[in-house]
């Protein structure tokens, strides 16, 4: 083994201060690399069963291989050793034991001793990666109170204990100035796992960082009394926060105010004379759009919940007070919607009343032509009627002479004529053949036609069967 003393011993206990590596995590990764030295040393494939060891009392370390004691013949001197030789190391050991033999070189070689340092420094690095890791994953959602370590042009560096935490350049409150060395109060937003140290996300706009504020002041919120219901922030500006009561007998906004705004003060100066307004909780839509709305005097709130859950309220207010509701740049208006969760259209009174009488001039017209409409729905509605009785009636007659069966003297009568016709045509060829006679012939013809026209008008009424028979 090699003898190192208490140096080494005072190092581990020394980064165990100040890393707060354990020093049982050190010492197996002294271990470690130990081993890595001597195979980096050997350059053999005989290397297997090594194992590292470090002597706290006498401040020593060294490499060791597990041999199986045997009592007459070494096959393998790397895995075996003579019962004899074996006794030295322990009086104890019988055949077919294993004895941990020290294989310690006495000069590592410069190769070797770095390859253990980097384990050692590798090794470390991940104890310490992994302390960060699991201390700031429980330290998520809470405040901190960090250094300024540099100031970079979009990220500052703040250091908030074992590590150095980046504040983004969205997370930071606009207009302020950061100086080197200056304390701030940040929020841990996320920790994200990287390659070497985790990288710490804080941030000093977070709603909760208000939150946590008022319960490191407002004793009545650590104890449950007082609950904080909703907060709405625009950091730099504003703050809007919603409480209530489980006490009958205590105000939430005086407790969150306190004694001459004592508590509500000390919350300012910290947030850097941010304006906080305190708003009562209640579980009344329009009272609740009211007590948002604040400072600004509210005339009527006429709210508006449909089935799909839109929320909508009309507020309506005194004229001198509009810009007052609305806020600069909506400010006022945009942080009571995010504190009620209610789309708030705000009108004044002139306004209001603006909309109302067009609404009921609408109204009217809109009856008028509805009036109108109903008395020519009514006319058509009539016409329609009249024609629909018509159509049936015709129909149904139609029907009737269709349905109607075949009277046969009138079939026998249209026989005998088409008979009569036949006759006609030959005594007109006969004729026609004959020229000594042609009166007679034209008199024919001048029959057939007229007889072609008598056929042609009769009309489809059935007649009386005829009692001729052919």
């Amino acid at each position: 083994m090699i003898k190192v003393g208490k140096v080494l011993l005072e190092a581990t206990e020394e980064l165990e201060r100040d890393k707060g590596i354990p020093r049982e995590a050190i010492l197996r990764s002294l271990e470690d690399a130990m081993v890595t030295a001597y195979k980096k040393h050997v350059k053999g494939t005989h290397v297997a069963n090594i194992t590292g060891r470090v002597n706290e009392v006498k401040g020593e370390i060294g490499v060791f291989r597990t041999k199986e004691v045997v009592e007459d013949d070494v096959m393998n001197e790397h895995t075996e050793i003579l019962w004899e030789e074996a006794k030295k190391i322990d009086p104890k050991c019988e055949v077919g034991d294993e004895v941990e033999v020290d294989v310690t070189p006495a000069d590592f070689g410069r190769i070797a001793a770095q390859s253990a340092k980097q384990v050692i420094t590798q090794r470390i690095r991940e104890a310490e990666r992994k302390l960060i890791l699991d201390e700031f994953t429980e330290r998520k959602g809470t405040l901190a109170t960090g250094i300024i370590r540099r100031v970079e042009p979009r990220n500052v560096i703040v250091n908030i204990g074992r590590t150095d935490a980046v504040l983004p350049q969205k997370e930071q409150i606009p207009g302020e100035y950061f100086r080197v060395n200056d304390r701030i109060r940040v929020y841990v937003l996320d920790v994200k796992e990287t390659t070497k140290l985790p990288q710490v996300v804080v941030s000093q706009t977070h709603p909760r960082i208000v939150q946590e504020l008022f319960e490191l002041e407002v004793p009545e919120i650590e104890d449950g009394i007082v609950e904080i219901k909703s907060i709405s922030r625009e950091a730099g500006y504003r703050t809007k926060l919603a409480v209530a009561s489980t006490d009958p007998n205590v105000d939430p906004v005086g407790a969150c105010i306190g004694p001459r705004g004592s508590r509500i003060q000390t919350i300012v100066n910290e947030l850097k004379n941010e304006k906080i307004d305190i708003i009562r909780y209640t579980d009344d839509p329009a009272e609740y759009i009211t007590n948002a709305l604040s400072p600004a005097r509210i005339i009527s709130v006429q709210v508006y919940e449909d089935a799909a859950q839109r929320k909508e309220a009309l507020v309506v207010v005194p004229n001198d007070q509009l810009s007052l509701a609305i806020g600069k740049e909506g400010q006022n208006v945009r942080l009571a919607h995010r504190l009620t969760g209610w789309r708030i259209d705000i009108k004044s009174l002139s306004q209001y009343e603006q909309m109302q009488d067009e609404y009921d001039r609408y109204q009217e017209e809109h009856y008028q032509e509805l009036e109108e409409g109903q008395e020519s729905t009514a006319e058509e509605y009539n016409e329609q009627q009249e024609e629909a009785v018509e159509q049936v009636e015709t129909v149904e007659i139609t029907e009737v002479v269709e349905t109607a069966p075949e009277k046969p003297k009138k079939a026998t009568k249209a026989k005998k004529e088409v008979v009569e016709e036949a006759e006609v045509a030959e005594v007109a060829e006969a004729a026609e053949a004959a020229p000594e006679k042609p009166k007679k012939v034209t008199k024919a013809k001048k029959e057939v036609a007229e007889e072609t026209e008598v056929v042609e008008a009769v009309p489809e009424k059935p007649k009386k069967t005829s009692k001729k028979k052919e």
